[in-house]
């Protein structure tokens, strides 16, 4: 649904008449004014992202910089992110979304790809499925590491599944490659349990908001998501926060303000609040954000303004944001061009009808076209190929490695079978229901008995998951280092904490930066779902569809018709484009001359690989004056010798649409052509798609038919080898 944007309500993405004035008056050192509100006006975010998040030394430095010259150097190659990371801490959050507005849609591309905290980008997705199968579950999560994502988040339908659901993805994710970072997303208080008992690795559930009504609503205050963040750092787990444009408007706490301010008051926030990064771009909003004019522009300023404050950014795509899949695209290239930290915060592994985060904007039905679109535009956007047969085989170790973990710890079974169909199913639709009341108990037995990732890895290393324990472990270990607290931090199959401090974002222009290249953008190329072109169109060479005999020499007969064919045609090449054998439509043309009384003669012109002059040679040589020319890949025309080659009687140039029958025709008509009849119009049908489908194929197969041109040799007679008639 689009509306008009109504301020009062906070349906407006920038700009909003209500919107405050930057201000920042500061008094003996002590700031009595932000965005013009006076101090004791102040309500509780003001009061906290001035004491902790403003550098006020770097605000009297940005007071003399007109908004003009900071947007300029947003975009500016010559001027180091270290820099605007450094003067965005003196910048309030009215004059954030100010200066942030002046870009246009290509320039906050370009910010984007400057100020991203982690040089390269990576994916996060979503593994969840509403029977809450632990094997399905454990599969789905092996199988999207083995895809490349850096990040799996799970959910559930009752809370008091989330021990099994966060062990499942944990299990089956380690399986297929190490260093996986995990969570589940539930209740903070039980997420942090999860924590500290080692079964997630990270959080993203510390929801902030951009007024202080809807925080008094969820109980909270600026300083309680602090200390709740602090929480989870001090036990080890990464944490980002999550925010998002339009959730005051959702909530009705909107103050009338728009929703680039409202989230420019989230960051400025989250960045004082101490998080190494945010969950943003309007998120479970999107589709609000969406309604209001220059909604898909708001959402990635957002992403923008997390990276200028030097925040991780996953960047939304995550709930659906639309049914349109041109809006859902155009929306996406905002962050899959210039690459964010997660260009998803959660793309959906599997199928929509099992996603329990609300069903994603993308999901395992569309990992062929992301794919595409990175090979389309050599962007990498987190996600790699993998061949069905490798998709398999990870998926069945990863829910044969949770089995083990379950029987091994006295779990409910995991039965064969249940492993078998969590392999092969298109989702959990496929699996037998299990005993939730038997599968919640055992999930409370994880909380009251404290069992821990470190159990789980000595149940997997008993078992014979070596691997699995060892990576398990290795996660163990990691939390204990503690270094994938830092900003933009992943960890890589090697063990390696890859982020913004060891591997940050240094682009300064063409050929800085990360460029998918090398042994990258080579893995990223082979799809498994792109054709070897040398098998296009290939006949079989040891059984031609024609027989080549003597120089063809001009005809006498006055009923004679001459199919004359391409020099590939029933040899090198053997089907047409849309995969019509040459013998069977070489044998429809014959029967059809015969059909109204001529007498058919076969002929391959070898000097040119030119429909035209094929049809027009084939004339000169037959007793009419008439022939049918024929290219290997289908294209035929009617073609008489009086005529300048590139006239015609009759051109059938939409090879794709031509059946058997179409092919029976022409022949009926070149003998109508022959002996003076009326002829019918041969029935076409027009693909609008044909081209796009096709011109690939037909540039392939018309390269093989040039392949086997012999310039200036002589035509020569044919003779059908394989057909259903002789000629």
């Amino acid at each position: 649904m689009l509306i008009e944007p109504l301020a009062e309500l906070g349906l407006v993405a920038f700009d909003g008449p209500n919107d405050p004035t930057p201000s920042l008056v500061i008094e003996d050192g002590r700031v009595v004014e932000l965005d013009g509100r006076r101090r004791e006006r102040w309500d509780a975010l003001d009061h906290f992202i001035v004491s902790e998040g403003l550098d006020l030394e770097v605000a009297a430095e940005a007071a003399g910089i007109a908004d003009e010259e900071i947007a300029r150097k947003l975009v500016d190659v010559a001027v180091p992110r270290a820099e605007l990371v450094r003067l965005a801490r003196g910048l309030t959050p009215a004059r954030l979304a100010r200066v942030i507005t002046m870009l246009d849609p290509v320039e906050l591309m370009f910010a984007m790809k400057k100020l991203r905290a982690r040089r390269a980008p990576a994916n996060q997705a979503h593994v969840t499925n509403l029977k809450e199968n632990p094997a399905l579950l454990a599969a789905d999560a092996a199988e999207a590491a083995a895809r490349g994502f850096a990040e799996l988040e799970t959910t559930v339908g009752v809370s008091r599944y989330a021990p099994l659901n966060a062990m499942a993805i944990l299990i089956g994710g380690q399986s297929a490659r190490s260093g996986i970072l995990t969570q589940c997303a539930v209740e903070e208080r039980l997420n942090l349990r999860l924590a500290i008992l080692g079964l997630v690795t990270y959080a993203e559930t510390l929801s902030v908001y951009g007024t202080e009504a809807v925080f008094v609503d969820g109980d909270d205050t600026p300083w309680s998501k602090a200390f709740l963040a602090s929480a989870y750092a001090s036990r080890g787990v990464k944490v980002r926060f999550t925010s998002g444009g339009g959730s005051e408007a959702l909530m009705g706490e909107s103050e009338g303000k728009s929703m680039l301010y409202l989230e420019a008051r989230c960051l400025s926030l989250v960045r004082a609040a101490g998080s190494q990064g945010v969950q943003n771009g309007s998120i479970s909003c999107i589709a609000l954000a969406l309604s209001v004019p220059g909604g898909t522009r708001e959402v990635l300023a957002e992403n923008v303004l997390a990276a200028w404050l030097d925040l991780e950014v996953a960047s939304g795509n995550d709930a659906i944001a639309s049914h349109s899949e041109i809006r859902k695209t155009a929306k996406l290239m905002g962050q899959f061009l210039p690459g964010t930290d997660f260009v998803t915060s959660g793309y959906s592994s599997m199928p929509r009808y099992d996603n329990m985060f609300g069903g994603g904007n993308y999901d395992s039905d569309d990992l062929d076209e992301w794919l595409t679109l990175q090979r389309d535009w050599q962007v990498d956007a987190g996600i790699e190929p993998l061949g069905e047969a490798e998709a398999i085989a990870v998926r069945e170790r990863g829910a044969r490695a949770v089995q083990a973990v379950f029987d091994e710890l006295g779990f409910p079974p995991i039965t064969d079978e249940e492993v078998r169909l969590a392999a092969t199913c298109l989702d959990s639709r496929d699996l037998p229901d299990r005993d939730r009341a038997a599968d919640v108990r055992a999930a409370d037995r994880v909380l009251a008995e404290e069992i821990s990732g470190l159990d789980v890895a000595r149940a997997l290393d008993k078992r014979g998951f070596s691997d699995a324990a060892q990576a398990v472990f290795d996660m163990q270990r990691q939390r204990v280092a503690a270094d994938y607290l830092q900003t933009s931090a992943i960890i890589d199959a090697d063990g390696l904490v890859v982020s913004a401090v060891n591997d940050g974002n240094h682009y300064s222009g063409p050929g800085t930066g990360y460029r998918l290249e090398g042994e990258r953008w080579q893995r990223l190329q082979q799809l498994p779902y792109a054709i070897d072109a040398r098998l296009l169109g290939a006949g079989d060479p040891g059984a031609p569809a024609v027989e080549e005999l003597e120089v063809a020499a001009a005809g006498g007969a006055a009923d004679e018709v001459v199919i004359a064919v391409g020099p590939a045609f029933g040899g090198a090449l053997g089907e047409t484009i849309n995969g019509l054998a040459h013998a069977d439509a070489l044998a429809e043309l014959v029967e059809g001359v015969r059909d109204e009384g001529a007498t058919p003669r076969l002929v391959r012109i070898r000097r040119i690989a030119d429909v035209a002059f094929i049809g027009h040679d084939g004339a000169l040589l037959s007793g009419s004056g008439v022939a049918v020319g024929i290219q290997s890949k289908g294209t035929t025309l009617i073609h008489r010798a009086d005529l300048q080659p590139l006239d015609n009687l009759e051109l059938f140039g939409m090879a794709p649409s031509l059946t058997l029958d179409s092919y029976r025709q022409i022949g009926r008509n070149a003998a109508g052509y022959a002996l003076g009849r009326p002829v019918h119009p041969v029935p076409t049908v027009l693909d609008n798609y044909a081209r796009a489908k096709l011109i690939v194929r037909t540039t392939l197969l018309h390269a093989r038919e040039a392949a086997e041109v012999v310039r200036g040799a002589p035509p020569v007679e044919l003779a059908l080898t394989r057909s259903r008639m002789a000629v």
